[in-house]
């Protein structure tokens, strides 16, 4: 069959068997049959790929591997996130530890698109980690300010390197991503946030919650321990070392692709 219509996959060559020959099978057998002779659809088709308008000025270090970050200070990810308020609106720019959950910093900004909040942050960020010289990772997304000359120089001689989002792809940073949501929420409703308008307040509430966050809000992600406890908690010896990290296979591959792909190819050996 396949040598008069080499043109075509095991879908079509099985429902062309089903129509015109009159016998049952099924897709997954006509691909099972495919793979055990190697057979291969032939196409003169050429596939033109466009270049990425976009250039990634850092490459992604971590796509979607952030599960085997294995210590404090391995990996670092930032953001900003904006509030509307009533009254006002203001940006504020976290420093999150990925292992730890911890808010390590934070500077916040009632100037629409100003850069010190990021500058200043990395800066709080380099000072936290002077004297270590096991490397760290700094993930961000693609913002102006993060791809700047002027930031990147900051870390220039330092032991941070520098990881970055995909243009367009919000879900290579789940971590901000998903703390951001459930800060946001719970300044606005649990700390009364929406309800005020001056800017001393704003900032004593933002006090306020980074050191509730941190120090007494349990977190799900690291068994609804609190992430300054379980920092503390590593270093002690409590938590099991391990060596994930290092061993991780990054792919631009989306999780759910690669485990759907693994599921197929198990049934297949079997």
């Amino acid at each position: 069959m396949h040598e008069k219509h080499k043109t075509h996959g095991y879908r079509w060559t099985a429902a062309f068997i089903r129509i015109n020959m009159c016998i049952e099978i099924s897709d997954s057998y006509a691909y099972k049959c495919f793979r055990y002779l190697g057979i291969k659809a032939e196409t003169k088709h050429k596939l033109h790929y466009r270049p990425r308008k976009i250039r990634d000025k850092y490459p992604n270090l971590i796509y979607s591997t952030w599960e085997t970050v294995d210590r404090p200070r391995q990996v670092i990810v930032s953001d900003m996130t904006m509030f509307s308020l009533r009254w006002i609106s203001f940006e504020v720019t976290f420093y999150f530890d990925v292992f730890t959950k911890e808010i390590l910093t934070y500077k916040a900004t009632d100037r629409r698109g100003d850069r010190m909040q990021y500058i200043e942050g990395l800066n709080d960020v380099v000072s936290m980690l002077k004297g270590t010289v096991e490397p760290v990772i700094l993930h961000t997304d693609q913002g102006s300010v993060y791809a700047s000359m002027a930031y990147n120089e900051l870390i220039k001689d330092t032991n941070i390197v520098r990881s970055m989002s995909r243009a367009g792809k919000p879900t290579d940073n789940p971590v901000n991503e998903s703390l951001n949501g459930w800060i946001k929420e719970e300044l606005l409703s649990d700390f009364g946030l929406e309800q005020e308008h001056r800017w001393t307040n704003i900032t004593r509430i933002l006090d306020e919650y980074v050191k509730f966050y941190n120090e007494m809000r349990p977190c799900f992600a690291i068994g609804y321990d609190t992430p300054e406890n379980y920092r503390k908690r590593y270093h002690k010896g409590e938590l099991p070392r391990k060596n994930t990290f290092e061993t991780r296979v990054a792919s631009p591959e989306p999780k759910f692709v690669r485990k759907r792909r693994e599921k197929s190819d198990n049934k297949e050996d079997k």
